[in-house]
């Protein structure tokens, strides 16, 4: 469902990887590897069409994403390096927007329940500038609890997270690659998720 053809990122005038191609499709976990500067969040913004390859396409059910937009936009999750969250905003408050701008028929109880499982049960309504880094990223990752994508794009989703939340996590991402999600994803941490196949793609090898 997703594929990348022939694609080239580039930091100036230095190539951080080429001639890539890969495919994900349902069920699958794909786990980018590669040492600091490779180019793991580049490759990931690329696949969300954040950022614009040198070269290569991304394509998501055969066209290509740059067409697709709001479409591809509708089955994709995307959590990055920073949370999203709006700081004067409630846990509430934060995730009621996403909801509202992703399109997700959820209210509000299904959204407090969301909170209470990723463990921030009696922080739902602080201000999130009060919560900790790990209670913010927790709030980000509570996306995922809210359902309705497909593609889920994370870039160090477990940094800041205790062992219960990891664990929790954890098993977040193996319902949804259960239910014929696709998941993408960086960690330096050691993780355990099931899968119905595991893809690797280490770019320190495709280094130019």
């Amino acid at each position: 469902m997703l594929q990348v053809r022939d694609l080239e990122c580039r930091r100036g005038d230095t190539s951080l990887f080429s001639a890539m191609n890969f495919e994900l499709g349902a069920g699958q976990l794909m786990h980018v590897k590669g040492s600091n500067g490779s180019g793991k969040t580049s490759l990931m913004r690329i696949v969300c069409g954040l950022f614009e390859p040198a070269a290569g396409m991304v394509t998501w059910r055969g066209e290509n994403i740059r067409e697709l937009r709001d479409e591809f936009n509708r089955e994709l999750t995307y959590i990055g390096h920073l949370n999203g969250i709006k700081d004067e905003l409630t846990a509430v408050e934060n995730l009621t927007i996403y909801a509202r701008f992703a399109g997700l028929g959820v209210d509000e109880s299904r959204i407090r329940d969301a909170l209470h499982q990723m463990g921030l049960k009696g922080r739902a309504d602080l201000p999130s500038k009060v919560l900790s880094q790990g209670q913010k990223r927790r709030v980000a990752l509570a996306r995922l609890l809210l359902g309705g994508t497909t593609l889920w794009i994370l870039d160090e989703p477990f940094t800041a997270l205790d062992v219960r939340a990891v664990n929790l996590l954890q098993t977040v991402i193996t319902k949804h690659l259960g239910a014929g999600g696709m998941v993408m994803f960086t960690t330096h941490q050691d993780v355990e998720i099931s899968a119905g196949a595991h893809c690797h793609i280490n770019l320190d090898a495709w280094a130019s």
